[in-house]
Formats: structure tokens, sequence, C-alpha cells
């Protein structure tokens, strides 16, 4: 069947059927921040820093300073800074290429994941284990803001919570545009109260700086070792699937061309794997504070950020002012973080059900459900049990962003049999690509064995590095075993204009999808088999019958697109 249409010939009137109610309020609901699918050029107006100080907005959160000081409170100062260090340049380097792909191309993680390994049904399974990322984390920051509230005016911890959570909801409404505005705004302020009390006490007390190297944990020993930096990097990389989150923002950037090719680099770093150095301070400043406030409040309450604050502001302000700013900080930071997590959250449960189901919800629905699991994991005081949870969810994370990333550093690039474009479309994809699925899972199944001690207690703490090794190492054997034959369903989307311009950015000709009758810009359609047409990625993946879905049409092995 010829699938390819002419560039000037528009879909006729009576091909084109009424656009479903369904389809309508996909249209209605995505078209502000483009859920599911391509971010279009004309939609992308920031520059590219405005995106990276909203991207960087996003990881104001306060669980890096319970998480450093945590990893300080088990195993002293020195496996703690070891541990963070370790873990921030894995993250680092796995992160990079993701932010890259993101940035250029100007999708999400969901989607880039389609393409490199996973196939169309197979990153369902990533999906829902970023998705329970910004569960666990926003239960996280929402359980440290409960206890500012309780500090600050006496409110029960479990009505803290809900106020956590529901406060979020108006702000996350409405997409990039708002949160852009609020990240860019409340920056400034959320540096000026972190930052302040920290250079205050150094440079007013140095003795705290060897109070704080000195720190041995509360086991009293403290020696470097190699199982307590693993196990404290295993609870830092954690955080790995935070890419994840930049790269929401990060799909909006401009693209790149001669003019802003220093910016574009320079924010996508910042904003991409660049996060990462922030974090690490922040677990630094983490475990300092928590050896200042340790002899007052003792080590369970250290971990919590707003005693954290609260003890480093009553040394440098007026007793009456310390608990307020304590809980404007801790609530700033709230806010910042959340909307992202409830964001990022409900774009992950969205489009795995969507493509499951064939069936568009509304993102707001899974707004509502990603905040139910928090609230849900807030009430049953998740914070009391943070370094087990943390520990265990972090095999998943790490077999996931390392196989991507492998994917696209190695398969794409030096074996080339990966397609070096990203492909997320229906129709273009197989359903499972046996690369990713079987390295993730290999990966992500063994090390959580190992963390569960089923392999003895000697290579338990070594549960991370296993992840990393067999992710890294069977995604390309994989892609080699099977010649790179089950990452593109077809090669040609019958469209004959072509996917990137001659700056190698996304194609911004643009089509009319003749099922929703919305405009589209090329890299979000295929053309129809059954009508001289294309059809936007979004009514494809809704598409139950599969009557608008391309054939298969499998290119040769090895093919890039």
């Amino acid at each position: 069947m010829d699938t390819r249409i002419q560039l000037a010939e528009p879909a006729p009137p009576d091909l084109a059927p009424p656009a479903s109610p369904q389809t309508g309020q996909a249209v209605r609901e995505t078209l502000e921040d483009y859920t599911l699918r391509f971010a279009p050029r004309s939609y992308r107006r920031w520059t590219p820093m405005v995106v990276a100080t909203t991207a960087l907005g996003g990881i104001a959160y306060m669980a890096d300073f319970s998480i450093g000081a945590g990893i300080a409170m088990a195993h002293g100062t020195g496996n703690a800074l070891v541990a963070i260090t370790v873990a921030a340049a894995l993250i680092f380097v796995t992160g990079l290429p993701l932010a890259y792909y993101a940035a250029r191309y100007n999708i999400d993680l969901d989607l880039i994941t389609r393409g490199s390994g996973f196939g169309y049904y197979g990153s369902v399974l990533t999906g829902v284990i970023f998705a329970s990322f910004t569960v666990i984390f926003f239960a996280l920051e929402g359980a440290i803001m409960a206890q500012g509230l309780e500090l600050g005016f006496g409110l029960p911890l479990w009505l803290g919570y809900a106020v956590s959570t529901l406060m979020v909801i108006p702000l996350v409404i409405y997409g990039m545009k708002a949160l852009s505005k609020l990240q860019v705004w409340t920056t400034p302020i959320w540096l000026l109260l972190m930052v302040g009390p920290l250079l205050y006490l150094v440079a007013t007390d140095p003795d705290t700086v060897d109070s704080f190297l000195a720190y041995a944990g509360t086991d009293g020993e403290g020696s470097l070792n190699t199982a307590s930096v693993l196990l404290g990097a295993g609870v830092c990389l954690s955080l790995i699937a935070q890419i994840g989150e930049q790269i929401d923002y990060l799909r909006f950037m401009p693209p790149k061309n001669r003019a802003n090719r220093r910016s574009w680099w320079t924010a996508m770093v910042m904003a991409g794997p660049g996060w990462v150095v922030l974090g690490a301070i922040k677990q630094a400043i983490g475990v300092f504070l928590a050896v200042y406030v340790l002899s007052e409040v003792g080590p369970a309450a250290a971990t919590e950020p707003i005693q954290q604050f609260r003890g480093a502001f009553d040394a440098m302000m007026p007793s009456w002012l310390v608990v307020p700013l304590a809980v404007v900080l801790v609530v700033i930071s709230q806010i910042k973080i959340n909307v992202t997590n409830a964001y990022s959250g409900s774009l992950a449960w969205t489009n795995s059900f969507t493509r499951v189901t064939g069936h568009y919800p509304g993102r707001m629905v899974f707004v509502l459900v990603n905040l139910a699991f928090a609230l849900i994991l807030m009430e049953a005081d998740m914070f009391s049990f943070l370094n087990g949870i943390l520990g265990f969810y972090s095999n998943c994370a790490i077999a996931w962003v390392v196989t991507v990333a492998t994917d696209i550093g190695v398969n794409k690039y030096l074996l080339k049999l990966s397609p070096h474009a990203p492909e997320f479309r229906r129709g273009m994809l197989y359903a499972v690509n046996p690369v990713g699925v079987t390295a993730f899972t290999a990966a992500s199944g063994l090390s959580i064995a190992m963390y569960f001690h089923a392999f003895g207690d000697t290579v338990q703490p070594y549960s991370p590095v296993a992840a990393v090794v067999i992710a890294a190492v069977l995604t390309p054997v994989m892609a080699i075993a099977t010649r790179g034959r089950y990452y593109l369903r077809r090669s040609d989307d019958g469209i004959p204009v072509p996917l990137l311009d001659a700056e190698g950015n996304p194609s911004a000709v643009t089509y009319d999808c003749h099922v929703c009758r919305q405009t589209f810009e090329r890299p979000d359609l295929a053309a129809c088999p059954a009508h001289d047409a294309v059809v936007c990625s979004l009514c494809l993946s809704t598409d139950k019958a599969g009557d608008h879905v391309l054939p298969a049409a499998p290119p040769a092995p090895g093919s890039r697109s």
C-alpha cells in the first residue's frame, strides 16, 4: 500500500471524520503543555536560559538535606561525602545524553525511552517507574513541609500532609507557562535563605567545619570503607530519575543554531545533568547542618530540614524571626519541587495509561491520582524509613537510566545499531524491543535481589554497582545479538518532507491531522494508510482499532533514520 502523501494536497474534507469528544478533550488539554507528544517550535518561545532557570527551580527540594544527613548519621561525614561524590559523578554522566536528546529533539524521557531500546509498549514499564519516583519524592517533600507547619503553627502532621498536597493543585493545572513564572520569581529568595545561614556559620564559627569533618556517625566508627560508601551512594542514586523531571522542562528548549549555540549548550548542561552539582552541594550542606544541630535535637530530628535550618537561623537571627524564616524556606522549597513532581508525575501516568488502554482520560485525572498516592505514603510515615525506600528504589531507577543512556551513547553513536534520531510514534516502533527491556529487567531484578540479601550480606552494598554494570553491558550486547532489528517497525513514515531541517533540528513544517483536525509540526505526524492524509501521534495512541496505524515495513538491519 502506498502510504506516502503529497505535501501540497490536504486530505479531502469527506475523508476527515468528526473529532470524537475524547479527541476534543485530548486536544484542549495537551496543546497547553504538549502532554504525550513532541513540543513544537511554535510553542517554544523561551530563551535557553529561561528554560534552564525554570528547570533548576524544580530542584529546590529539601530532600537532599535529609538524604545527606541520613547517610552521615549512619556512616559518618567522610563516607557520606565520598558517597555523594560517587553518586553525583554517575548521575552527571548518565544524564548528559538524555538531556541532550530531550533538548535537541524536544521530547520527554518517556518518548526518548520508547526509541532507545524499549519499544512503544515496552517503555510503559519505565513510565511507571518514573511516575513512582514523583510519588515518592512528592510524599517526602510534603512530609518535610508538614514538619515545618507543625513547628511554626502547631498544625498536626496528618493535617499538614493534606495541606501540602492540596495547595499544589491550582499551581500545576496550567503547565509550563505558569511553572516558568513560579520558578523564576521564587529562586532568588530560595537561594538567599539556603546559602545565607551556611556562610554565616562558617565565617563566624570556623570550629563548626572541624566538627563537621570529624563526625564519625552514630556507631562511632566513621572510617572510610567501601561498604559504607556504596550503601550511601545507593541512597543518593535514587535521585538519578530526577533527570526525567529536568527533561520535562528541557523539551521546551529553542532550536539550536549558530547564534545561540553557546547559550544553548550552557543551558542544556546546567539544567540537565548539571542539576546534580547543586544537589550534591545540598546533600553536603545537609550533613553540615545535621552535625551542627545534633547535640541539641538528637540524631533522629537532625535529619529533618526544618530543624537544621531552625538551628542555623537561631545563630544569626533574633529569636522571634527564626521559626518564621525556617518555615518560609521549607514552604517555598516544597512548592517549587512539588508542582514539578505533580506535573511530571501526571505526564508519566497519562503516557502509560493512554498507550495501554487507547483512552486519554485527561492529565488532571492523573494529577489527582499522583497526589492521592503521595498522601497515602505521607500518612504511612514514610519519612521514618526513608533510606530503606530510596535504597530499594534506586536499583530500578539506575537500571532504567543507565540502559537508555547506554543505548544513546553506545548503540546509536558507536555501534550505529540504534536509529540516530529518536522515534516515538505508534506504527514506527515495535511493541517491545528486547534490547532495553532485557537489560533493564536483568539489571533491576538482580540488583534488587542483592539489595535484599539474596546473595549474602557481603555483596548487599554492591547492588547499585550491579545495576550500573549489568545495564551498561547488556544493552550493547543485546543490540549486537539482535542486530538492531527491533528498533524500527518501519523506516518510512509516509511524509515526503525530511524529519529534520538543515541544522539538524526537528522540522517546523506543519500539517493538519485529519482525525482531530488540529495543526501539528512534522515530527508529531505520520501518514494514514487508509487516506491521503496524516495523523498526529496522540490520535494514533488513542486509535483502538488501529485503522490509522501504518503497516510494518522493517528497515534493513543496522539502518539509521
